[in-house]
């Protein structure tokens, strides 16, 4: 994947990271009843694929394994 589609879903991860994260951190209304979607679940799914890009990224600008680490 190149450098244009690594940014735009970055972007994309980050903004659901942010929603879910203020969605999540909202106090309960037991008048609504319970929460059907959970969105803590989301947030750190989005911050795990944020990650996995950024690393993606990094090796798209050169960073390589260092020589202790074996390849597979």
């Amino acid at each position: 994947m190149s450098l244009i589609p690594t940014l735009i879903l970055l972007g994309a991860a980050l903004a659901v990271m942010v929603f879910a994260g203020w969605r999540g951190a909202r106090p309960p209304d037991p008048f609504k009843g319970p929460r059907m979607v959970p969105w803590r679940f989301i947030m750190l799914g989005a911050a795990a694929l944020a990650m996995l890009l950024l690393i993606h990224l990094a090796t798209l600008f050169g960073a390589e394994r260092p020589p202790w680490v074996s390849a597979p």
